[in-house]
This record gives structure tokens, sequence and C-alpha cells, in this order.
């Protein structure tokens, strides 16, 4: 498994590679030294593992969750020397969670569990997704994050860049200004998990960003076509004309 440690106390780092360097099929791909740096390291080395500690300058782990980038997203075990902090992250969706100093039989069990884990991506983007979906700072208004798959990658998407969710039978996908993705839930889930006054739905088969309406049009029958951001057009079924008709009385 490539591994990379993101700690800012050189020591915890160096304890920590020579605990993983004893185990077996792990590799030390690099270290990062602050949340900034550990965004470019996963962007660069792709690793399969992210030891991550929560408590370090210019942005926290939490924050470096939020902005992980796509496509090929790691297994995050959190690190941290506050129990209160470890508690959180666990509740949250992190697959796991060590206290420093770490010992070296509960680090092989981590690493045991991420592997375990490693070919279920789908499963791995759920879990930061829960992880930066409970994990708002205190006032701020929580951004549930979106898992959505292309190929065989899993991305986090934020739902103000999400211009609709339209199901095709038994699939769901996720429509954003440059491409689509699969969901992994189904279009009634979502509409559950989704912030209710964003997204409307608009037909059985389709729930649409209003942020993203950028025209209406009035047709026969008591429906509508909407057009959104990236010209894609949408008729409003005659039982969801109320929902989208509601736009017009800002």
């Amino acid at each position: 498994m490539r591994t990379l440690i993101v700690d800012d106390e050189p020591v915890a780092r160096q304890i920590l590679r020579e605990e993983l360097e004893l185990l077996p099929k792990v590799e030390v791909a690099g270290e990062a030294e602050n949340g900034r740096q550990a965004l470019q390291k996963i962007a660069e080395i792709q690793p399969d593992l992210v030891f991550l500690d929560l408590q370090m300058p210019v942005m926290s782990g939490f924050e470096v969750i939020r902005n992980l980038p796509g496509p090929a997203l790691p297994v995050v075990v959190i690190v941290t020397a506050f129990d209160e902090h470890a508690i959180q992250a666990f509740e949250a969706g992190a697959i796991d969670y060590l206290l420093k100093p770490v010992d070296g039989d509960r680090l092989q069990k981590a690493v045991e569990r991420a592997r375990r884990l490693r070919n279920r991506p789908d499963e791995i983007a759920d879990n930061l997704a829960r992880i930066v979906s409970s994990t708002a700072a205190p006032g701020a208004t929580k951004s549930r994050k979106i898992p959505g798959r292309s190929g065989n990658d899993y991305y986090l998407l934020d739902p103000g860049e999400i211009l609709a969710f339209c199901a095709d039978r038994e699939l769901v996908w996720i429509i954003t200004a440059r491409q689509k993705f699969l969901a992994r839930q189904s279009l009634r889930t979502i509409q559950d998990l989704v912030d209710q006054r964003q997204f409307r739905r608009v037909h059985r088969n389709a729930l649409v960003n209003v942020d993203h309406v950028r025209k209406m049009c009035r047709l026969r029958s008591q429906r509508w076509c909407i057009t959104l951001s990236n010209a894609t057009e949408l008729i409003v079924s005659k039982r969801q004309a109320h929902s989208i008709r509601s736009i017009l009385r800002w």
C-alpha cells in the first residue's frame, strides 16, 4: 500500500514511518508537514492510504478531507493526540483513528482495515463524504458532499456544482457543467439528503438545482420546459409544475 504521512511534527512523522517500515507490503511514498502540502502530495503520488493529523497549521486535517482531489480517493486514518478529535472523526465516518504516541499493534490493525477497504472505492467515498458532512465548523452551514463515480474513479462533489440528478431506469446520473457521474443512491434517497430549497423535483426522474435554472418556458397542458446553465433542457411534469413555478415568485 502506497502510504502518505501527514503531520506537522517531524518527530511524529519519523516514529510513524519507522513503525510502518516494519509492516509487510507497505511503502511510505511521501510525507507532508501541513494540510496544503498534503493535498499537493495526494494529487502527485495518489496514495492508497493517508495517515492524517488533525491539528496542523495552514489547513486542518478535516479541511484536507473536504478538499481532497479526485479521482483516486485514498483511505484516511486519523492520527491525533486528542481523544475528542479522534472520536469526532470516527463517529463522522473515518475508517480508523490512532492516538499519539502510536502503538505498533494498533497501527497494524489500522493498516489491515485499510487494506480490506482499498478495493471498495465506493465505501471509501461514502466514508469521506460523511466526515465532510459531519464536521462543519461551529455556526457554518454544512455542505453534504455527494459521491459520484466516473469509470473506476470516485469524486466528492459539492451540491453547488451539481446541476441536476437524472434517473435512467436503475441508474441515477449526477449532471455537472462539464460531465456526468453515476450516483450511488436512488433519486428518492438523494432527495432526502439534499437541501430541499436548493433542489426541486421537476419530474419523477429528475431533481434540479434551482441556482442553475437559466430559462423557463411555458408549454401546453400546464407543462414547462426549463433550461439549465449548461443548456440542458428538461420537461417539468404537470404534477411538479407548482414546484418550479415558485421560482418566479422571487
